[in-house]
């Protein structure tokens, strides 16, 4: 059953970022004509990363369990990057210029006062998941 999980939850990881990034539902997402291309980029980076995860996983090897927890520390870390460093404070022109045109008018539920960057409630469910994906890679990759 862990391994199960821990191919199950990349595949949702994938599924809640096309959903969100494909499928209008403002205000959890704010699909702008003039972000296309960003979504597009960042589809072709983000989106084979959980497939790797779960392969890795369900190749069921040592090197292919530790290659998908590796993968997930990549996905952790840019999900760091990319929202809880700039909710600190961390941000970059870029960053908050991104946050401005395409998430400014997203659902949150944090506190925005003060901040250049607020992580929205797509990007929480984002981070709750990959957690979750982190830790069921984690489990099978020490426990296997």
């Amino acid at each position: 059953m862990p391994h199960t999980i821990a191919i199950v939850l990349p595949l949702v990881w994938l599924g809640w970022l096309v959903l969100t990034e494909w499928v209008p539902m403002y205000p959890l997402n704010d699909l702008a004509p003039g972000n296309l291309g960003a979504r597009l980029l960042a589809a072709s980076i983000n989106y084979p990363l959980p497939l790797l995860i779960a392969a890795g996983v369900a190749f069921d090897h040592t090197w292919s369990r530790i290659g998908a927890l590796a993968v997930c520390g990549l996905v952790l870390a840019g999900h760091l990057a990319s929202w809880w460093l700039p909710y600190f404070g961390f941000s970059t022109a870029a960053q908050r210029e991104l946050y401005r045109r395409d998430y400014a008018r997203t659902l949150k539920i944090l506190p925005t006062e003060g901040r250049d960057v607020v992580i929205d409630v797509q990007h929480l469910v984002v981070g709750a998941l990959t957690l979750l994906m982190t830790g069921a890679t984690a489990a099978v990759t020490m426990g296997a």
